[in-house]
């Protein structure tokens, strides 16, 4: 038998579908009569540079492949809730869906415009929910995704990421993955208000009982202004390091110089903006220490982001200044399709829901 579907019985156990895989990538609109790049979305979703997380989903009757890591981790928070004892990869997507709403709701109060929610799912599996603000009083586009995703990374994927884990399974066929993010972009419409991206990303590769085989955190967030104001890239880095300072004194250099790195375009000779942190493979500490990171470097997105958004939304500006602004708007969407690992790994994975 191949499939099978649990109904909800009376100890309230549920099953519920695989969560699956998203990448988003940004679309690139030229209007040459005035001057104007656009991007239709920008958003990520998936854990390797940018996803994202989640998918709940509400009818009566589930249906699986098999007795997959995802049934029992359904069965799990049916049971059990999420709490500290659960898996990490159940306590990850607890936290990034509460996260998704506590930004999309202050991003509203400043905007007062309402996000669209998406919520979809791909017949191979898994799910995300994708919020979109576009064309409002603050924002000219602005996107918080999540996604979860279970799933069998093929023998290629897994060669390429032994590189940087020795210890993943050297197996010729598919090796069962968990990966769940949150990603996000807001490109406000004032020339003078900066981008802002951030993602925070947790993957894991599963034994048989569901255990990790292999683990590792990455993320990070980084300021792209059209127009430099000083105090507002001190005020940005100062609120990022001391979330890291937190955990270790040598997380912010090192994260910023990768940062940097990171993000410098080399083809162009030019950072992409004026940085903040960066990192991935994160699996040098004890998880729960990473975890707890890796939380506050995501409760310091809206403290270092808010601030700059508000000074800058309602200042004065001119077409020319809108018009240079476009054309960063173009570099940034070269970037994501050019050297962006994200982007690269979502467009590569079977089933990857581009609309997004």
């Amino acid at each position: 038998m191949n499939g099978r579907t649990a109904s909800k019985s009376i100890n309230g156990w549920r099953k519920a579908l695989p969560f699956t895989v998203k990448r988003s990538f940004a679309l690139l609109q030229h209007n040459p009569k005035h001057w104007k790049i656009r991007e239709a979305a920008l958003f990520s979703s998936l854990a390797i540079s940018t996803a994202a997380v989640a998918g709940w989903y509400t009818s009566k009757k589930r249906v699986y492949a098999d007795d997959s890591i995802t049934a029992k981790d359904s069965d799990h928070k049916a049971g059990y809730g999420i709490n500290d004892g659960s898996p990490m990869r159940l306590r990850m997507e607890k936290m990034i869906k509460d996260k998704q709403m506590e930004i999309v709701n202050a991003l509203e109060k400043v905007d007062r415009g309402h996000f669209r929610q998406d919520s979809w799912s791909r017949p191979e599996g898994g799910g995300g929910i994708s919020c979109v603000l576009q064309d409002s009083d603050v924002f000219e586009k602005a996107g918080v995704n999540i996604s979860v995703v279970y799933g069998k990374l093929p023998p290629a994927a897994v060669q390429k990421m032994r590189a940087d884990h020795k210890g993943m399974d050297t197996t010729s066929g598919p090796l069962p993955f968990f990966a769940a993010g949150i990603s996000l972009v807001l490109h406000p419409k004032n020339p003078m208000a900066p981008t802002v991206h951030l993602n925070y990303r947790y993957f894991e590769t599963e034994n048989e009982d569901g255990t990790p085989h292999t683990w590792w955190f990455g993320g990070g967030t980084d300021l792209t202004p059209n127009y430099l104001f000083e105090e507002d890239a001190i005020y940005f880095h100062k609120t990022i390091k001391e979330a890291c300072d937190k955990h270790d004194k040598a997380y912010y250099p090192n994260f910023k110089k990768w940062c940097d790195k990171y993000f410098y375009v080399k083809h162009r000779k030019e950072c992409r903006g004026l940085g903040g942190i960066f990192f991935d493979d994160l699996d040098d500490k004890d998880p729960e220490e990473l975890f707890s990171f890796q939380q506050s470097c995501l409760n310091a997105f809206l403290p270092s982001y808010l601030p700059i958004l508000i000074r800058r939304k309602d200042m004065p500006f001119t077409e020319l200044e809108k018009q240079w602004q476009q054309i960063r708007r173009g570099r940034y969407v070269e970037f994501n399709l050019v050297h962006d690992r994200g982007t690269s790994f979502g467009l590569n994975t079977p089933g990857a829901r581009v609309e997004s």
